[in-house]
């Protein structure tokens, strides 16, 4: 099959599995998902969806999302959207079908849950039920600000990840002295996006705070044109660039309450020329003569706390990192982390924290293998760990997080131990000076491998990174092995989950056997009340 036949194979697939296009909102993508506004969760299959070979698993957040792992998302995406736009145009007036029972049904009809006493089915349901409430718990003000914050830069991750690649790429062949005349292009080309990164998020930020887009573009401008070197604040001369990516934010979002301001008292027929022009003309000025310096300083602060973190407290910084990341994202507070690694990056080239947080998905796989040791007679959930651990080895990590350890319960908390281990590991030698740092955000475990760059060059910080996988793997997988389960664990989930054949009763064995001379064929009695009833099935226990 063709690639472009297989990716409208699988948006194909998807599209009636969670409702039809008459129930999707809105169709975007990050680095690895799906993200899909739909107007009726119930209408989802997600046991279905989650039985595509394409799909890796589903996160059911602010957005129903699909991961489809790196690559492939950006492929199938526009598809989908094909897709969408085709039945909306073939069926104008259709509208979503209701559900039945709460559930989404295919063809009017209902699939059974299987009877397995503890089934992988069963973690994933008590998976979701996890995220319903952590979802409905960080559905405060301040961690849905985090969340429009978050939407801002994770649009910019594509061009993080190219630059920086491109970037790493050619200072290896600087080092080799290879394609002298090609390395100044390549440095253009990678530098170029984070000369203006300043009004790219400008532009985000104006659109996920509900202003003119363009206009918040233009007020972040500012921050990077070459001309405010001759502009003098706070008794210093402006640099351009001064003030990043954090003053490129609080620009705009200034922006927007001018804007929003102006709407409101500037009369209609004068609007379309007062309102850009107070918006600017205000912003920009106090961008110019008070958010550059504060926002400076601010982002100086970041990179020096950063540096003085890990070269002072090292593997125990490392080890917290590491370990407490997930709770972290649980709590939904780490979003707030990404325009810090968007001024590390865009101050030092690189950011320190990102190797060092990955470890927590590495704990996370060590943990996926024990279970899989573990439980050996558990083929449902054996299988759901043979599935993704693909993609948890190349950081796409909530397949295992949602549908095997925090479950369980135990083995998510070994899981952090394994990745607190990995990233003191990794802080270890940024203490002794063997800075390691990603040029980009977004990917994770192996697919972090192309990002890494460092102070010692780059075969050491790969030697670092591949080490600190290589500790937080073994370490989640011990502790996990002899420390992630109870007794009454082990007893409740080591079940097979496979059907066992009905035994024949003996009196039914004797019934049909030929009767001896004399003896005269009984058939066996039967209980005129019916078959007693079976206990009923006890809850799964974490």
């Amino acid at each position: 099959m063709a690639p472009d036949d297989k990716n409208r194979a699988t948006a194909a697939a998807i599209l009636p599995l969670v409702g039809g296009a008459a129930n999707v909102g809105s169709v975007v993508h990050c680095m690895t998902r799906l993200r899909l506004g739909l107007h009726d969760r119930t209408l989802v299959d997600e046991d279905a969806l989650k039985a595509l070979p394409a799909v890796m698993g589903v996160v059911d957040d602010d957005t129903y999302q699909i991961v489809l792992g790196p690559g492939t998302v950006a492929r199938v995406t526009p598809e989908f959207e094909k897709l969408v736009e085709e039945e909306r145009a073939a069926a104008p007036a259709a509208t979503p079908a209701p559900a039945v029972d709460g559930r989404a049904t295919a063809a009017g009809t209902e699939t059974a849950a299987g009877s397995a006493p503890v089934s992988a089915e069963e973690l994933a349901a008590q998976g979701a039920e996890i995220r319903a409430a952590r979802k409905a718990k960080n559905a405060t003000p301040f961690k849905l600000f985090l969340r429009k914050i978050a939407n801002i830069f994770v649009p910019l991750i594509p061009a993080l990840i190219g630059c920086g690649i491109i970037a790493g790429l050619n200072g290896l062949l600087i080092n080799l002295e290879w394609l002298p005349a090609v390395t100044p292009a390549l440095a253009a080309i990678a530098s170029g996006f984070m000369a203006l990164i300043a009004v790219f998020v400008g532009y985000n930020t104006a659109k996920e705070f509900g202003g003119t887009p363009i206009l918040g573009g233009a007020v972040a401008a500012i921050i990077v044109y070459a001309g405010v070197a001759n502009i003098d604040a706070f008794g210093q001369t402006l640099s351009p660039g001064q003030g990043g990516v954090l003053g490129a934010l609080a620009a705009a979002a200034l922006a927007v309450y001018v804007e929003k301001w102006c709407r409101r008292w500037v009369p209609e027929a004068l609007d379309v020329l007062v309102t850009p022009t107070l918006t600017v003309l205000i912003s920009g000025l106090v961008t110019i003569f008070g958010l550059m310096f504060v926002a400076g300083e601010v982002s100086s602060g970041i990179g020096t706390f950063a540096d003085w973190l890990l070269s002072h407290g090292g593997a125990g910084a490392g080890l917290l990192l590491g370990g407490f990341f997930l709770p972290l994202v649980m709590l939904g507070l780490h979003q707030a982390l990404i325009p810090i690694h968007t001024t590390l990056i865009e101050g030092q080239g690189y950011t320190v924290l990102l190797p060092i947080l990955a470890m927590a998905g590495a704990g996370q796989v060590g943990a996926a293998v024990a279970v899989y040791l573990r439980l050996p007679r558990n083929e449902s959930i054996r299988r759901t760990i043979k599935s993704s651990l693909p993609a948890g080895l190349l950081g796409v990590g909530e397949p295992l997080i949602y549908g095997v350890s925090l479950p369980l319960g135990r083995p998510f908390i070994t899981a952090c131990v394994g990745g607190a281990f990995g990233g003191g590991f990794v802080g270890l030698f940024n203490q002794l000076g063997d800075a390691v740092g990603s040029t980009a955000i977004g990917p994770s475990g192996w697919a972090l491998f192309p990002l890494l760059d460092g102070s010692k060059g780059l075969g050491t910080t790969v030697a670092i990174y591949a080490g600190g996988l290589i500790v937080g793997y073994v370490v989640g997988f011990a502790a996990t092995y002899f420390f992630g389960f109870s007794k009454d664990l082990l007893a409740e989930f080591n079940v097979s989950q496979e059907p066992a054949a009905t035994p024949v009763p003996a009196t039914a064995t004797a019934a049909t056997a030929a009767p001896t001379a004399g003896t005269p064929a009984t058939a066996p009695a039967v209980d005129p009340e019916g078959p007693a009833p079976t206990e009923p099935k006890k809850p799964v226990g974490v």
